[in-house]
């Protein structure tokens, strides 16, 4: 898998994954905040961004295709940060090839299966896919009638775009998302490993609960967790500099 990624900053090389819907562009503000601590290597997930598409995202796959990322920039280690769906695979990784990740940060997310809460977002997208609207305000007024919130629409018109043909489509490979929104959901699997982690949960979000921890601590025993408050699901959006402080200062082993 040829994934799309850029690389920025110097020091330490840490592996920035994104979440669902996202792209590495997304982390950009955490990437300026640390530039200047590690060398960051932001990574578009297949089916988005501008890396390929295929008809498949289990973890298992998401995984290796980051570790190929790795090998192709020639790092054998890595400090990993993940976000919501990009935690899920930095996770897996580290279950999968936990010689590979030295320290990681899980941004708002656990490593169960959690309910299908997309799909009016991806029927939406849908009708906007069907419509074929020829600029970013034909996709909003059909996509707004799916989505309230408007830091959401936002986020997802921001992969609305032309294409080289002069075409205006999603980036993102929606049939693959839809069909296979299953292995997107699910639960990441592997044998314990002593991997430091630190989970940030939003303090408004209800992504990493109580409940999780028991599982957390099954699969990562050298985990804590640590509360961002004030903020939901995109923390890291929301207070890109405290959050950018607080990755770094553990990544550094200094929390």
């Amino acid at each position: 898998m040829d994934l799309f990624y850029r690389t920025r900053g110097d020091g330490p090389p840490l592996v920035m994954l994104h979440g669902l819907f996202g792209s590495g562009d997304n982390l950009g503000g955490l990437a300026r905040a640390m530039e200047n601590e590690f060398r960051m290597v932001m990574v578009d997930h297949r089916n988005h961004g501008r890396s390929p598409h295929v008809p498949t995202n289990s973890y298992g796959e998401m995984a290796e295709d980051i570790l190929d990322v790795m090998d192709r920039e020639g790092i054998d280690k890595a400090h990993v940060f993940g976000h919501s769906m990009g935690g899920k695979v930095a996770m897996q990784m580290a279950l999968l090839a936990p010689d590979r990740v030295d320290r990681m940060v899980v941004g708002d997310i656990s490593p169960v299966a959690y309910s299908h809460h997309h799909d009016t977002i991806l029927e939406g997208m849908g009708k906007v896919a069907d419509a074929a609207p020829q600029d970013r305000a034909g996709a909003e007024a059909i996509l707004t009638s799916y989505v309230q919130e408007p830091d959401v629409l936002s986020f997802l018109l921001t992969n609305w775009r032309r294409g080289n043909d002069g075409t205006w489509r999603w980036r993102l490979n929606i049939d693959a998302i839809r069909d296979d929104y299953g292995s997107i959901s699910a639960a990441v699997e592997g044998d314990p490993v002593d991997t430091p982690v630190l989970f940030l949960r939003g303090g408004d979000s209800d992504y990493v609960t109580a409940e999780h921890r028991d599982t957390i601590l099954k699969l990562f025993p050298n985990a804590t967790v640590r509360t961002v408050e004030g903020t939901g699901h995109w923390l890291h959006a929301e207070k890109p500099d405290l959050v950018a402080r607080v990755i770094t200062r553990f990544l550094k082993d200094e929390l």
